[in-house]
């Protein structure tokens, strides 16, 4: 299924790259591999993982301590943030 990422997920993506490369160089590209990943996963079958607040699904990252959120729509996947999974959840338009 085709995902489409909200401005909102990338720039998720786009702050949490950039914090891990400043902490160690290959970091950050560790992060986006595991993004992708849930991303390629997501895509496969988006029903896996579990409804976290209806209709809005949560997808932990391997590896790093956060969650792909998204809606699971008929005909794609709207993915709405990618999220520190220790931070108390933000409001989702979903």
């Amino acid at each position: 299924m085709r995902l489409s990422l909200r401005q909102r997920a990338e720039l998720d993506i786009d702050e949490v790259y950039a914090w891990y490369e400043s902490r160690r160089s290959g970091l950050g590209e560790a992060f986006l591999r595991s993004v992708d990943a849930s991303f390629a996963r997501i895509g496969r079958e988006p029903e896996i993982y579990p409804v976290q607040h209806d209709p809005v699904r949560r997808a932990p990252l391997h590896r790093f301590p956060y969650s792909v959120f998204y809606v699971v729509r008929s005909d794609h996947v709207d993915v709405l943030a990618v999220y520190h999974s220790r931070r108390r959840p933000r409001r989702f338009e979903a």
